[in-house]
């Protein structure tokens, strides 16, 4: 029975037997039978990569922060994550470099304090009764590696060039054309948009360019 810790575009935690490129944390979400209870525990969400010097941990130990699996960066990005300020440090440091230049007044300087960007991300990815945050845009507007759904609380798709790609927990195996004049509902939250548009690359799942 695969456990429940796998994350979707849409920021839910679900069961899968596909593994995951990448990991990450919200705190201990699960009770000590590995259940999950809450959905985050820190406004602190992260993005891991899967091995660093060495480390094991058992997956989902009692009292312990509870491993979360994301299928790429992108996915990750779009639920509210961001990367890891130790395991993930380039990244980590680009992000926050290019978050500071889409967003100066918030920054309050070129090297942003991480909680600023925490508390950022958790007013856009999560209302008050914990539902996922979307918003409309124009589809022209969105940079690569944003997520959207087409209606709300429909298929979540990564933009990505001229072609909308279907994500799953495997990887992306279906595609569209990406229209255009079109206002779609967007998931990814509005400062990590921004980030992407001022130039940070996120790492997006090889499936995406066979």
């Amino acid at each position: 029975m695969p456990r429940q810790n796998r994350v979707t575009p849409l920021g839910d935690i679900i069961s899968t037997t596909a593994r995951g490129n990448f990991m990450g944390n919200r705190g201990c979400l699960h009770d000590n039978d590995q259940n999950i209870r809450r959905l985050y525990q820190s406004r602190r969400w992260i993005i891991c990569q899967l091995n660093f010097k060495g480390r094991r941990q058992p997956i989902m130990a009692p009292r312990h922060y509870t491993q979360l699996f994301f299928l790429d960066e992108a996915t990750a990005l779009a639920a509210g994550h961001r990367p890891c300020a130790e395991c993930m440090r380039s990244r980590f440091n680009a992000f926050c470099s290019l978050w500071a230049q889409a967003h100066p007044g918030l920054a309050g300087g070129l090297k942003p304090l991480v909680d600023v960007i925490d508390t950022i991300l958790h007013q856009e990815r999560m209302t008050a009764t914990k539902q996922k945050v979307t918003y409309p845009e124009q589809i022209d507007y969105l940079p690569d590696g944003s997520f959207i759904t087409l209606e709300q609380g429909g298929q979540p798709y990564l933009v990505l060039e001229d072609t909308l790609f279907t994500w799953s927990p495997e990887g992306y195996h279906q595609r569209i054309t990406r229209p255009t004049d079109q206002i779609v509902q967007v998931l990814t939250p509005r400062s990590v948009v921004n980030t992407l548009m001022h130039g940070y690359k996120t790492i997006i799942h090889p499936s995406a360019f066979v």
